[in-house]
């Protein structure tokens, strides 16, 4: 069941990193959820350093946190992958 949470946020994750990103951003499907994923992995490990993993209601720190991360790998998988 992990693994289809997993799937699920990386997929969320990635499509709102990409969402905030200006720009095209040349990322098949399955590169947006891998990525998003590891942006949901180091958010939540940034708000569990911060303090905020567990809150009541929704851990808006936490999914902020994650979106950044994934705008970051986006940005870093596109500037190494990037053919000149």
């Amino acid at each position: 069941m992990e693994l289809i949470g997993m799937i699920v946020a990386g997929a969320v994750v990635g499509a709102l990193a990409r969402l905030f990103m200006k720009g095209e951003q040349k990322l098949s499907v399955l590169w947006t959820i891998i990525l998003g994923a590891l942006g949901a992995f180091l958010g939540g490990w940034g708000a569990s350093l911060l303090g905020v993993a567990e809150t009541a209601g929704i851990d808006w720190i936490r999914w902020i946190l994650s979106i950044v991360c994934a705008m970051v790998l986006i940005s870093v998988f596109l500037g190494v992958t990037r053919k000149k």
